[in-house]
């Protein structure tokens, strides 16, 4: 039943496929196989192809004519690249023909729908401005293929204003549109509901920060890893944040910033023709500048040792609960009242001089700096990184594996998870960062939403690995 033979190109060829892959062998004239699979990157005396089974997104016999359409990797950068591969069915029953086609599509789609309606809202702007390009280039022709809906707009306007009937929405761009598509979901009429529809990010924009949490480092960046993702993806159910200042609120989906990491966003637009290298000149310029960010900060902090944290990440991914912590007081006690809308620990102030403070959710900010290495999608806490002051030097240091995360390991790098925080620039005047977004430098509170979010992934979980157990780079 998994094996079908085709004429392919006046060639035999064996298409068969198992629980984890498909493959697609050409045949001595006798029947028998004509070597044995060696996977994707064939030399030229290996005639089988051997591709991962969620990555085939298509398959349909027609007139006795059967095509499967599928992605493999290719080129020095190892990117997906849409294939083909059709031909005339020899021998067999049309039924059965059929039959195979709807059994390779079930084992590959693994429970997921194969037929999805998309809304796709593509920023020409974002990035290295080649979201337009990228996406009909590559994306849309992977949605072509599988036989997807698809259907354009604004994004504040069609997240505000959007049907409850699709099955994604397609954000091509950075993380900026993310945010803007979150704030038009909160202001739709049936919110819960819009908040459900999962959002799935294809990059093209200058950090990516969500698609390389939901993807991983080698897929992060690949428009059609991510289009792969559109189709396969399931459900993760993601902490969110609410951002306010006075009267005014705002949902926070990534990270919240004010010092030198708020000024490096701003100060370096100019440059986002360079994609994310503009964030490492910046980082540059601005330790040579090594300017303080006086601030009144306070935090609920629910845990800070961070040889725990790590475990209890790793816990997590292996689908064992944690203990519950106690969190010991490194922070002097702050007993002004609770919020309404906070939780029951104390607010706890945090009086060193710092750097900066970088705030949110999901490992990497960006494809070199893995910011927030034990954050967990769901656990309804927020990591905060505060850099105290430290010396030129050290911070040139910290470049030195930021994309792996040790910089979490870093003594003057103080690390919590809390339930919310807030906090108020002393200084007249500065920068303040939310989600690659600036906004008015004044003072502001966070509260976690937990679980409002969702996105497609591919994982139960963040993709990322953190397995840095130190500053010096070793590993678990």
């Amino acid at each position: 039943m998994n094996q079908l033979l085709i004429d392919s190109r006046g060639l035999s060829t064996s298409l068969r496929f198992n629980d984890a892959s498909f493959f697609i062998e050409p045949t001595k004239p006798d029947g028998h196989n004509s070597s044995c699979c060696a996977g994707i990157y064939a030399d030229s005396e290996v005639k089988c192809t051997e591709v991962p089974l969620r990555n085939v997104i298509y398959a349909k016999v027609t007139s006795g004519i059967i095509e499967v359409k599928y992605l493999v990797r290719k080129g020095k950068e190892n990117r997906l690249n849409l294939a083909t591969t059709t031909g005339a069915v020899q021998n067999e029953d049309s039924t059965r023909v059929k039959k195979w086609c709807e059994a390779l599509l079930l084992a590959a789609y693994q429970g997921a729908n194969p037929s999805k309606n998309l809304k796709v809202l593509v920023n020409p702007y974002g990035g290295k401005g080649k979201a337009r390009a990228s996406y009909v280039s590559k994306v849309e022709p992977i949605f072509l293929a599988a036989g997807y809906t698809t259907h354009g707009g604004h994004a504040i306007e069609i997240a505000r204003e959007m049907k409850l009937g699709y099955d994604a929405l397609v954000v091509v761009s950075g993380d900026g549109l993310i945010h803007e598509v979150l704030n038009g979901i909160d202001q739709h009429e049936h919110r819960d509901q819009a908040f459900c529809i999962p959002i799935a990010p294809i990059p093209t924009g200058s950090g990516n920060g969500m698609s390389l949490n939901l993807l991983g480092l080698q897929d992060g960046l690949d428009v059609c890893a991510a289009a792969l993702n559109v189709l396969k993806g399931q459900p993760l159910k993601t902490d969110l944040f609410s951002f306010t200042q006075g009267n005014r609120r705002r949902i926070s989906f990534m990270s919240q910033t004010i010092g030198i990491t708020a000024d490096i966003d701003i100060d370096t637009e100019h440059l986002r023709w360079m994609g994310d290298t503009r964030f490492i000149i910046g980082y540059i310029r601005a330790i040579i500048a090594r300017r303080s960010c006086p601030i009144e900060l306070s935090m609920k902090v629910v845990e800070q040792d961070k040889s725990r944290m790590m475990d209890v990440l790793h816990a997590r991914r292996a689908g064992r609960s944690p203990s519950p912590s106690s969190v010991p007081s490194l922070l002097s006690a702050d007993k002004k009242p609770d919020s309404p809308s906070s939780s029951h620990e104390e607010w706890t102030q945090f009086k060193r001089p710092i750097l900066w403070m970088y705030a949110g959710k999901g490992p990497f900010v960006s494809r070199d700096l893995m910011q927030f290495p034990v954050s967990l999608a769901d656990d309804g806490l927020i990591d905060i990184s505060i850099q105290e002051i430290t010396s030129r030097r050290a911070l040139l240091r910290a470049m030195d594996g930021a994309e792996e995360g040790r910089t979490y390991w870093i003594n003057t790098n103080r690390y919590f998870k809390a339930s919310a925080y807030r906090a108020r620039p002393l200084a007249p005047k500065g920068t303040l960062v939310v989600d690659g977004e600036q906004v008015p430098f004044e003072e502001f509170q966070v509260d976690v939403l937990n679980g409002l979010g969702t996105f497609l992934a591919p994982y139960p979980h963040y993709a990322p690995e953190f397995l840095v157990r130190d500053i010096e780079g070793n590993s678990t």
